[in-house]
């Protein structure tokens, strides 16, 4: 299994475009773009003498080894130092964290938390050039209608006078600023908030603030509402109904017991909420609210939306998590193709094995669990690996596997 994964990695990472092949396409980049009314002197600033990176190539190949728990995961990122440096950095700006929050209705907390994850508070802002990324990106071939796209909107916005070409650095897919905005997202909803007429998600902490309150309250802010609360779950708790698609009244979740993690009453919401389970039912418990929704909207990974709550918890003055962390140890790539795979030869549909682990991979494991009388918590916890694996090989024994698809190298996660 490991060494049809390796061969995979060596032929996703290898470029899909001869070198020589670049130059006609960036010629006829460059008329497109020049058709679309961006300036020629942008263009010559951007894109003159531009050579596709492979180190760019590299890193949107690129597939974890192993996944990180959720307790690995926020150990990382929600440190008390991180903690006590956001605290400061409130304080030192509270001013304009302020006047946004008034503004735009998100709390400064979940603002400072987003500002946090992203950049470390924008002491980690990225330095490649955007342009030359994204032209990278665009020719290679695997996304190049997306990154063609985020060209473009890179390239207006050096046009509007916003950014030198020289000076828009950030990640290897584009995302760029304190808050690590796609040039997409930056013409969508960044803003001017320090008034010298230009965007500068780079310099002006102003305007990376108003630019970040006014997409969260455009993705649908609630105000007054969290986004993930710690949870007490009752005895008994049927672990099918954890799960982010389950959305139920405040009331109905009472009715079954459920408790904040310190016993008091849930909060009152007009919303549906969820329950979920980051590290299966062993570990932490959480509610998440229709804010939630909004967080995974910013980024599309339940670890990342539950870091910012707890963050902003955090910042806010509240405790840490109160429950254990749950199983330790997490699979790797290898482990969940092979889980996969298992999995599909005991008759428990995963698609094609691809090593994420997406709706339909956690829907085979609860069906799994529930046949096994296995706490059904959707989560590929090291032992249930091992479970898999015993329950496959005796039915090989038994002659009762059925075929099922190869494994594939699966695409990384798009760009922030």
């Amino acid at each position: 299994m490991r060494s049809v994964l390796f061969l995979l990695v060596a032929l996703a990472a290898a470029p899909v475009h001869a070198e020589r092949d670049f130059d006609s396409w960036l010629a006829d980049f460059r008329k497109e773009a020049a058709a679309q009314g961006i300036s020629v002197a942008t263009l010559d600033a951007a894109l003159s003498g531009v050579e596709p990176v492979e180190r760019v190539i590299e890193l949107d190949r690129r597939q974890p080894e192993f996944l990180q728990t959720f307790a690995e995961y926020l150990g990382r990122r929600v440190t008390p130092s991180q903690v006590a440096r956001g605290q400061a950095l409130m304080a030192e700006h509270a001013a304009l964290l302020d006047a946004v929050e008034q503004q735009y209705g998100i709390p400064k907390t979940v603002l400072v938390a987003f500002w946090g994850l992203e950049t470390n508070y924008g002491a980690t802002l990225g330095s490649l050039n955007i342009p030359v990324s994204l032209a990278t990106l665009a020719f290679d071939g695997r996304r190049s209608t997306f990154f063609r796209s985020q060209l473009l909107d890179a390239l207006r916005i050096i046009d509007a006078g916003h950014v030198a070409a020289a000076d828009m650095n950030g990640s290897w897919a584009g995302a760029m600023g304190h808050m690590q905005f796609m040039p997409s997202t930056f013409r969508a909803y960044a803003i001017d908030g320090d008034g010298d007429a230009r965007i500068d998600l780079w310099q002006s902490l102003p305007d990376a603030m108003h630019s970040a309150a006014n997409y969260l309250r455009r993705a649908g802010w609630r105000a007054n509402e969290p986004v993930a609360l710690e949870v007490r779950l009752p005895e008994g708790f049927d672990w099918r109904k954890a799960r982010v698609a389950n959305r139920l009244p405040i009331a109905d979740w009472t009715a079954l017991g459920v408790l904040t993690q310190s016993g008091s009453a849930l909060p009152e919401v007009n919303g549906r909420t969820a329950i979920v389970l980051p590290q299966g039912w062993r570990g932490p418990a959480f509610m998440v609210f229709d804010n939630f929704d909004v967080v995974m909207r910013w980024n599309r990974s339940v670890n990342y939306a539950l870091a910012v709550a707890q963050m902003a918890q955090e910042l806010a003055g509240g405790g840490a998590l109160a429950a254990q962390a749950g199983e330790t140890g997490a699979l790797s790539t290898a482990q969940v193709i092979a889980l996969q795979q298992a999995l599909n030869e005991l008759g428990f549909d995963t698609g094609t094995p691809d090593g994420l682990l997406g709706p339909r991979t956690q829907s085979a494991i609860r069906r799994y669990q529930v046949v096994h009388d296995l706490p059904a918590d959707g989560y590929p916890a090291p032992s249930l690996l091992a479970h898999v694996e015993q329950a496959r090989a005796a039915a090989a024994e038994a002659g009762r596997l059925a075929p099922a698809p190869g494994p594939t190298f699966a695409e990384p996660a798009g760009p922030p």
